[in-house]
């Protein structure tokens, strides 16, 4: 049942997770100076932290040590680690490799990779108009391998990895807090590997570059860990037509930063390529906006 005021509640918690992420690249932007799997590494580290208080706080280590008797979800949970650990790494590499425009078409695509994957994991039927927004995305990677001759590789290996990370999580039915805290332990191990090498080798950044520096590394922690609990708490309260319209916000703002405060190259290529990915977008989004607008009007009669 959604009421007003969870409703309220829930769209604003939404909001400040997409904005979040949204506005990602503007943070990582300041730690380009440190190598993009040492800043990763922080990310893992740091999260650990503020998971465990926020675990402590809610009372759900009960739920963290459940996951422990299924070999099953642990087995699903490792995949997500995995796969969620490739998509950072990836995502801060091309934020400071100045390629924002590909991050925010990848998590444009993101949505209709995760369907095609519902119907090939869960034999979700695909209707007409979804079939057309998909051909709709094969085009505009298409225009974009034929206009500017390079296919946008980071934007599909992200688009991927994220889709499958949702398709574990989603196969693993676990909590999300507690579910991210497994993850986060399970690569901690080289976390911390990495970190003391670096360490020893006298090429670590942390401790070595500046105070500021330092923040932000720390910082990466909460950047990482704040958005997923506002999500997750906006999704228990919302129905999934509103968040699924409101994730656009992050790709929305990190194409704004590419083109407008970073000054990333936008030829025609790139608008045509980005025409086709909203124009197939908006038929996804308003084909499934009708879709549950009918369910809930035969719902009422019935």
């Amino acid at each position: 049942m959604y009421t007003d005021d969870s409703s309220r509640t829930g769209a604003i918690a939404a909001v400040c997770a997409f904005v979040f992420w949204g506005m990602a690249p503007v943070y990582w932007k300041q730690v380009a100076h440190v190598p993009a799997f040492e800043v990763l590494c922080h990310r893992i580290l740091w999260s650990l932290f503020f998971v465990g208080a926020l675990l402590t706080f809610r009372s759900g280590w009960g739920t963290f040590k459940a996951i422990f008797s299924s070999k099953k979800t642990m087995f699903l949970l490792t995949l997500s680690g995995l796969l969620v650990g490739a998509n950072w790494g990836l995502y801060i590499w091309a934020v400071n490799s100045d390629m924002v425009l590909q991050t925010s078409l990848g998590y444009y695509i993101t949505p209709l990779v995760s369907m095609l994957l519902g119907v090939g994991v869960f034999k979700d039927t695909i209707r007409p108009i979804q079939l057309c927004a998909v051909l709709l995305v094969v085009a505009g990677v298409g225009t974009e391998l034929l206009m500017l001759g390079e296919l946008p590789w980071v934007s599909l290996v992200l688009a991927i990895s994220f889709a499958l990370y949702g398709l574990m999580r989603k196969l693993a039915n676990v909590e999300s807090l507690a579910g991210l805290m497994f993850e986060t332990v399970l690569l901690i191990p080289f976390v911390l590997y990495y970190l003391i090498s670096i360490e020893l080798q006298g090429t670590a950044s942390f401790m070595h570059v500046n105070a500021l520096t330092d923040m932000y590394l720390v910082g990466a922690g909460i950047i990482t860990s704040l958005p997923l609990v506002w999500f997750a708490y906006a999704a228990c309260r919302l129905r999934l037509t509103t968040l699924g319209l409101l994730q656009y916000i992050s790709p929305s703002l990190a194409f704004l930063q590419g083109v407008f405060l970073f000054n990333e190259p936008f030829s025609m290529g790139h608008l045509f390529t980005f025409m086709f990915i909203w124009s197939a977008l908006a038929l996804y989004s308003g084909e499934g906006w009708l879709q549950r607008s009918r369910q809930s009007l035969h719902a009422e009669k019935v």
